[in-house]
């Protein structure tokens, strides 16, 4: 059955010039057995199956071609669609949907072991909040563009899972993250005594930033140097930003990156 299917593939695709009797003999399978089946009804399988491709490349297409077989079965499951995701991946498979594919991780971190060394690691790998403002995480991250490096800072709710405060500069100083802190402040609840975990990068560890931390009513949390699961929600968020909007599209004009006035 699979290889009938594979010569009826070919025999549909734009450019083939082989003749089935050529193609079913290649597979060793005889020309009279492909027509036979050629000819009987679909069944209820492959016509599902082709239902489903048509909701996966869907998904896929909306998505810009960065969600996986996962992401894509949750939101076939979100609009009712029965099915596991083994059958979506498998689809997926067929229909040559390959999401793009995330780049291994370099550890970039200056640390300043000597401001963090006070500082404990209240999270400890738990980004879970059980409500809104007891608990963010936040990091920086370059991307290239035309213009040159752009730096931008990022402060993530652990309860919602949302960026709630951001900053892009030209540098890498403390008022980076400062004004991405300040972001959050002023768009979002921080309740007191709220958790700030950072990695021990040399801006998260001045006497600046920590002052801001402290006037904010929160505690500083951070995680060991060069462990990027110490701070993998930051971590993550960032890699799906530029897996699926920055690498894909090379360099990037520095004004798209701009916040609007």
């Amino acid at each position: 059955m699979a290889k009938y299917e594979f010569i009826g593939s070919q025999k549909q695709a734009p450019g083939n010039t082989d003749p089935v009797w050529k193609m079913c003999r290649w597979l060793a399978v005889s020309t009279s057995g492909f027509y036979d089946w050629l000819s009987r009804p679909r069944s209820a399988t492959a016509a599902r199956r082709q239902v489903l491709a048509v909701r996966i490349r869907c998904f896929f297409d909306a998505a810009d071609g960065t969600y996986g077989y996962r992401r894509i079965h949750a939101d076939l499951a979100a609009e009712g669609t029965a099915c596991s995701p083994e059958l979506v991946r498998s689809i997926m498979g067929q229909e040559k949907l390959v999401p793009c594919q995330p780049r291994p991780f370099r550890i970039t971190t200056q640390a300043d072991a000597e401001g963090a060394a006070a500082v404990p690691d209240l999270v400890k790998r738990d980004f879970t909040a059980d409500r809104p403002g007891i608990k963010f995480v936040g990091d920086i991250t370059y991307i290239h563009t035309w213009q040159g490096f752009i730096y931008l800072a990022t402060v993530i709710d652990c309860y919602s899972k949302k960026v709630v405060g951001w900053s892009i500069a030209d540098h890498m100083r403390t008022e980076l993250v400062a004004d991405a802190l300040k972001n959050a402040a002023a768009t979002t609840l921080i309740a007191p005594d709220a958790i700030w975990h950072s990695d021990r990068g040399s801006v998260y560890t001045s006497a600046r930033f920590r002052a801001l931390v402290t006037a904010l009513g929160m505690r500083s949390s951070m995680g060991r140097t060069g462990v990027c699961w110490d701070n993998s929600m930051a971590e993550s968020f960032f890699g799906a930003l530029k897996n699926e909007r920055v690498y894909r599209s090379g360099k990037i004009r520095s004004s798209r990156l701009r916040p609007r006035s």
